[in-house]
């Protein structure tokens, strides 16, 4: 009986902390490292992978159970979400939530800052400052600064998504860093509005319950479309640019093998972003939503691929 309560227990948190948010993060956190790996040719320790890795899964829980935390008053009106850990009382009371994410986020820096002792000092302390800063931007600028009061929120709330990247590339080198290191960031950050925007245009009922402004939930349908298709468009024009990247030696970042999968992907994305245009439905936007998640892993598996035939 108390193995079955502690397992179920065990269950509740870790859905707390939206897994398929941070398998994602990890993920790109993986292939930014990766792809480093394979261009400067370092090899990655086992002990950087574990850190990194585990670092980077503790850091993403950790602002996903404080965000949850923070907004359980609206989660348990929201048809979408009343059914979580906390609004659900399955969690309670809720500062049992408040402070597994404060010790998942103590973990997270200890693990990012520790780099220092596998790879290098510096690389420590600025995948230190990616982590630190990652958890301010989606905590207190998203969660409690812009979330219930502006439609930016998503947008200036929404840098927190490329940090894993930042944290994944520090773990190796940081020799292109701020090249292509920052545009892999950059990729997840673009893609992040595109991929909510969709997700509120089809929950927007959902969001105006609550007062919670949304910009596809306070805009009209055609003026949310018309959103969605220009961020698609952007980030799909973006998505080309580790292509005219140019490593130190003047030799290319990337080469064909990423070029026609980004562009091959983008045109996918960009069909679909036209069918919420001409048909701006729940189902159309859904279905966007649905295929974003994969497009972003494209991209980072084409990233990984295309810097192993180095």
């Amino acid at each position: 009986m108390q193995k079955a309560q502690a397992s179920s227990r065990i269950k509740t948190y870790y859905e707390l902390t939206k897994p398929k948010i941070w398998y994602l993060l990890v993920f790109t956190a993986f292939g930014a490292a990766l792809t480093a790996s394979n261009l400067y040719h370092i090899p990655i320790s086992p002990a950087t992978w574990g850190l990194m890795i585990f670092g980077v899964a503790a850091g993403s829980a950790a602002a996903n159970t404080l965000t949850n935390y923070h907004d359980r008053d609206i989660d348990a009106i929201m048809e979408r979400t009343k059914n979580r850990p906390i609004p659900s009382g399955r969690i309670s009371p809720p500062e049992k939530a408040r402070d597994f994410g404060l010790v998942l986020a103590g973990i997270s820096l200890a693990c990012a800052f520790a780099l220092s002792y596998t790879v290098g000092f510096w690389n420590g302390v600025w995948a230190g400052i990616f982590m630190a800063f990652g958890l301010a931007n989606n905590v207190l600028v998203y969660s409690h600064a812009l979330k219930r009061r502006s439609r930016t929120n998503i947008i200036l709330g929404g840098f927190c998504g490329g940090a894993p990247a930042m944290i994944g590339y520090a773990a190796v080198t940081l020799t292109g860093i701020w090249d292509l290191g920052l545009v892999m960031a950059g990729l997840v950050f673009i893609w992040i509005p595109m991929h909510i925007w969709a997700l509120t245009l089809h929950f927007k009922d959902d969001y105006n319950k609550v007062n919670v402004p949304m910009l596809t939930a306070v805009q009209s349908e055609k003026t949310s479309a018309r959103v969605i298709a220009i961020s698609t468009l952007v980030m799909v024009l973006f998505s080309v640019v580790p292509f005219f990247l140019t490593t130190q030696s003047g030799q290319p970042v990337m080469k064909e093998i990423y070029l026609y999968t980004a562009i091959a992907s983008g045109a996918l994305m960009l069909l679909l972003s036209f069918w919420v245009i001409v048909k701006p439905t729940e189902k159309a936007s859904w279905m966007l939503f649905k295929f974003s998640s994969p497009y972003l892993s494209v991209l980072f598996i084409a990233l990984m691929v295309d810097s192993g035939f180095r």
